[in-house]
């Protein structure tokens, strides 16, 4: 039982290792957000999410389950859709996204909701970007809501 329990908890720091390093080193890269059902917009203390990329990608029937997406960023680190990665160099300004593609055709490239203090909905109700820190392997953390001049909503936005 103690080793069991041992090995769980390297896991569990191990784990919380990576997502620390994502944070402090990952890019910083802004995804514009997509019109959600104003009824499921904000409901109680988070708002549900949902990105104009997965749009784009829902079309694409070739899409395979999972893997990775290239992104290219403009000067401002907003992300647009480039082309699903098959190996090779990366230009200066294009960076890798992981996703998977769900049931009915859609794509999950980042959390579908965001979670605030209860009482502060008015504060994220002009976000327009998500703001995402993405490691060199793809992997991303959302780290705050941005307005549509890609300033910071609210005040807990971890960068």
């Amino acid at each position: 039982m103690g080793l069991v329990g041992l090995s769980i908890l390297a896991f569990v720091n191990v784990n919380i290792f990576q997502t620390e390093t994502r944070l402090t080193q990952g890019q910083v890269i802004f995804l514009q957000l997509a019109p959600v059902d104003p009824r499921s917009l904000i409901q109680g203390d988070y708002m549900q999410l949902n990105y104009a990329l997965n749009n784009e990608l829902s079309i694409l029937s070739d899409l395979p389950e999972k893997g990775q997406l290239v992104l290219k960023l403009d000067e401002q680190k907003v992300a647009a859709f480039s082309r699903v990665y098959q190996g090779g160099a990366l230009a200066p300004d294009e960076i890798l996204l992981n996703y998977r593609r769900l049931e009915y055709g859609q794509v999950q490239i980042g959390p579908d909701s965001f979670f605030f203090q209860e009482g502060l909905a008015d504060d994220y109700a002009e976000a327009r970007y998500a703001a995402l820190r993405v490691a060199d392997n793809g992997q991303s953390l959302l780290v705050g809501l941005r307005n549509e001049t890609l300033s910071p909503l609210g005040s807990s936005e971890g960068q």
